[in-house]
């Protein structure tokens, strides 16, 4: 019974011929007589596994046929449980069947697969069969193999299959191994459409599952850690179409589909290309790790790479060429799935009788609410058809989707999408309409990727398609992820996902022509992976393609000036101290206008997401919104005429003051308070901020003082530190602040006048989340007062293990001083690989060098932590000699490295 298999000549009952080029190697007539010799004996047994499994490997790497060895170990399993069940006297027992079920029933076994058995009855077993088959099962697991087992008599294979698909598929694959052949008969019988699980139901049912799946995965295959069987476009998706296959066709090989004109014969090779790599994919990973494993996780990834043959090249390495491949045969694969479920899905629509066709247009007609061609020569006769397909299906959203043998019209005159088509006014047009559209612009973006359409009609966005990026920072591959930030963007104008980001949405709203940022998502990552700086790359080829598509200059500059310095707000905000002036109207300066910042903002907004959807969080959106506000207010003003720093100081005390007068304060009490406190303190801290320290400061009786607030405007947890300056306080935050599970975003130290320090630590949980409840609060405030209580007491070194990801990358340490002082403190930046307790071993060593921490940024991409601090002596004077700076980069290394 098994089913669909690239095997096609496989009867019922047959053992799974065993091929030539495992039979040999193995000298199986060998084996077989000494299994034979040694019933149930485990040596003999377990030496012949061994034996196998080598001889396995060893054609693998020889460059034998992942098909032959899959099978091959199939049916060395089979001759081996036959011997098996001869020797343990099994075959004594009427009416009982050892059947393969699931995917050994297809005949197929990776090196760490399950073997999947029934043993099946006719009736209750009698005691003594059921001591037989416990001593059988024993023996299977004392000997290695992982035998996956079910004990259960016809009837109850029947209430099992009619309450669960999945128990319904596995018997479907059902196949004799040994016993009772007329039992098996009576289980095929029962298992028919007829009497369980008939084909529509059975369909629809498997597609509702594939559907789950695939939303558990997160609805792309593209995540840079993928589930090779069970994401989307991986050998799960294959199987769904065998079972369907056969439980339509009632056949046993997926051929037939090419027989009932659902594929045809480039489209079946393609489908068993793809099914052929990812097995051996598969097979190298279960090699390697010794055990079933399907993840392609970061840890294998290299060593597969190399297995499967490649080699790095210039910008490329290895283990993202392999990927490449991957991700390239798993989306074909998606479009082969597509178009075959689409096909069943036509087949099973019920017969109303009226098959007639609503026109749409003169190529386009709609049929049981799905696009199609009006005949299968209308790409010939009107190339631009191709891309007009997309516009219609935005335009009739009561449309479903594309009917199954337009979708094969499709892949097979994509390749009319040439120099002269892309030339054509009438395409340049239809593309832009299609980004214009009010609705379903994403969905079909992705369905042009899906097709192969937009990667025709963009060769540059054809480069990335299914590209990786090796680290830790981007979660998807370049051309996912550039379909998340148009997907992003096109979210901030939906009125139903206004409370999702209200500020982008409320900015998207002034922006007249959409079209532009979405041109500008397009393209921010078209040139990744050629070498050089893609910014600059993307640039240029954004606005030339912007220039034929018919925008204006002014329109086209914006789309490329947008690509080029797509980074540019994300890196100011996240590793410049954006509280300082200057620094803003730096940026301003580079922005130059409200209106590109309105654009870049929304694009920064949308690319932070769609890079890594878990790093984006309050603390990111409240800190680019702070840097949009003030960048709006700076250009408001007019950049030759920035505000003054005794001016922002004043505004930010007036503002203060009145918060505190309306708690009660007494104004004179801060005033007196603030004389103690240096200009910068005003310039980095919000009015709400002072106003909150100064009340704390002001009915604290003792110090440390410790104050936590759980999210401010900032988007984070706000830990507030009043106490006697010390040179280890800062070590001994971070290093509390860590053993907690902190993480922290931000860090600013000022010095008194008078001695005191006034810390401020920016926090997150691991998950990227404020401080949630009071008891944690509570915990965090009464760690670090205990701590700081005895500053004098070295930091504890922080004893965390480095998280599985991080073990895989090596990123080299770089630390820098900077020539420009700030606030007469010296720039330290150091850019290295990321993990626990790395900022307490930061504070801990600079401690230990003589240095004082005044103000930390602290940004994390991925495997890559890249902090910059304001550093300077004990004595506060600023660190530029070049010996003593070379003294601190070398303790720094010895740390880090």
């Amino acid at each position: 019974m098994a089913i669909a298999s690239p095997i096609d000549d496989q009867t019922p009952h047959d053992w799974v011929p065993l091929p030539d080029a495992v039979a040999h190697p193995l000298d199986w007539e060998y084996h077989d007589r000494r299994l034979r010799d040694h019933a149930a004996d485990v040596a003999t047994y377990s030496d012949f596994l061994e034996a196998t499994r080598r001889t396995l490997e060893a054609g693998f790497r020889s460059g034998v046929s992942v098909v032959e060895l899959v099978h091959g170990r199939a049916a060395i399993v089979d001759r081996l449980l036959g011997l098996a069940w001869d020797g343990f006297g099994l075959g004594r027992h009427p009416k009982l069947a050892l059947v393969a079920v699931g995917g050994y029933g297809r005949g197929e076994l990776h090196p760490g697969s399950d073997v999947d058995l029934l043993l099946l009855c006719d009736t209750e077993l009698t005691e003594d069969c059921g001591d037989d088959i416990g001593r059988f099962l024993t023996f299977l697991w004392d000997i290695g193999l992982d035998v996956g087992h079910s004990v259960r008599s016809l009837d109850e294979c029947m209430q099992e299959a009619r309450r669960d698909i999945t128990v319904a598929t596995n018997l479907m694959e059902a196949r004799l191994l040994a016993g009772d052949e007329t039992l098996m008969d009576r289980l095929e019988q029962s298992m028919s459409p007829a009497r369980l699980w008939a084909s529509n139901e059975y369909f629809f049912a498997k597609l509702s599952e594939q559907d789950a799946r695939h939303h558990r995965y997160g609805d792309t295959a593209y995540r840079l850690e993928p589930n090779l069987k069970e994401s989307p476009g991986g050998l799960r998706d294959i199987q769904m179409i065998g079972w369907v296959t056969h439980r339509h066709f009632g056949g046993s090989s997926l051929h037939e589909l090419v027989e009932h004109h659902f594929l045809n014969e480039e489209e079946y090779r393609d489908l068993i290309d793809g099914q052929t790599f990812l097995w051996r994919v598969r097979f190298a990973l279960h090699t390697l790790t010794g055990r079933r494993e399907d993840r392609l996780l970061f840890d294998h990834q290299r060593s597969l790479a190399d297995q499967l043959g490649f080699t790095d090249q210039n910008h490329n390495l290895a283990v993202e060429q392999f990927m490449q491949q991957y991700f390239r045969t798993v989306m074909e694969l998606e479009r082969l799935n597509e178009i075959l479920l689409q096909h069943f899905k036509e087949a099973m629509l019920p017969d109303d009788g009226d098959d007639t066709p609503a026109p749409i247009n003169r190529r386009f007609q709609a049929r049981h609410g799905y696009l199609e061609t009006v005949d299968d020569r209308v790409f010939l006769r009107h190339p631009p058809a191709l891309l007009e397909l997309f516009l219609l299906l935005e335009q009739h959203p009561e449309l479903k989707g594309v009917r199954a043998s337009t979708i094969r019209q499709i892949r097979t005159h994509r390749s009319l999408i040439d120099e002269d088509f892309r030339s054509r006014p009438a395409c340049r047009s239809l593309f832009m309409e299609i980004l214009r559209q009010p609705r379903g612009v994403t969905n079909q973006l992705r369905r042009m990727n899906r097709y192969g359409i937009l990667a025709a009609y963009l060769p540059a966005f054809g480069m990335i398609v299914g590209r990786m990026q090796y680290d830790l920072f981007h979660a998807f591959t370049v051309d996912e992820h550039t379909l998340f930030v148009v997907r992003n963007l096109r979210r901030f104008a939906v009125p139903e996902l206004a409370d999702e980001l209200p500020h982008c949405n409320h900015v998207f709203k002034g922006i007249p022509k959409p079209e532009l940022l979405y041109l500008a998502g397009l393209f921010h990552d078209i040139a990744k992976g050629r070498g050089g700086d893609h910014s600059e790359l993307g640039a240029g080829e954004a606005r030339e393609f912007c220039l034929q598509h018919g925008l204006s200059r002014y329109d086209a500059n914006l789309v490329s000036w947008l690509v080029r310095v797509h980074l540019l707000m994300s890196l100011t905000a996240q590793r410049r101290d954006i509280s300082d002036p200057d620094v803003v109207l730096e940026f301003a300066t580079q922005v130059g206008n409200s209106m590109r910042l309105d654009h870049l903002y929304l694009l920064t907004v949308a690319d932070i997401r769609g890079t890594n959807p878990d790093h984006w969080n309050s603390w990111k959106d409240s800190l680019l919104a702070t840097l949009y506000g003030a960048t709006q207010r700076m250009l408001r003003r007019g950049l030759d005429n920035p505000l003054g720093q005794d001016e922002l100081m004043g505004e930010v005390q007036t503002q203060a003051l009145d918060l505190l007068r309306g708690a009660g304060v007494d104004e004179a009490a801060c005033l007196a308070l603030w004389k103690a406190f240096e200009p910068e303190y005003f310039l980095r801290h919000s009015a709400d901020e002072i106003a909150w320290h100064t009340r704390a400061v002001l009915e604290a009786d003792t110090t440390p003082l410790v104050r936590v607030r759980q999210e401010t405007a900032r988007g984070s947890t706000e830990i507030f530190v009043y106490t006697d300056d010390h040179p280890h306080l800062f070590a001994l935050t971070t290093t509390a602040l860590t053993q907690l599970g902190l993480d922290i975003v931000d860090a600013r130290i000022i010095t008194t006048r008078n001695g005191k320090t006034l810390d401020t630590y920016l926090v997150l949980e691991d998950a990227g989340q404020p401080v949630d409840g009071e008891m944690r609060m509570d915990e965090i405030a009464q760690t670090l007062t205990r701590r700081l209580a005895n500053p004098d007491r070295p930091p504890t070194a922080v004893v965390r293990d480095t998280p599985r990801r991080l073990r895989h990358f090596n990123v080299p340490t770089r630390i820098e001083f900077g020539e420009k002082l700030y606030f007469n403190r010296t720039v330290l930046a150091i850019t290295t690989g990321d993990r626990p307790g790395l900022l307490s071993r930061i504070g801990t060593t600079l401690t230990r060098c003589g240095i004082r921490v005044h103000n930390a940024k602290i940004a994390t991409a991925g495997e890559q932590a890249d902090d910059v601090f304001y550093i300077t002596d004990l004595e506060d004077r600023p660190v530029t000699d070049s010996a003593r700076q070379a003294e601190i980069e070398k303790a720094l290394r010895e740390a880090l490295e």
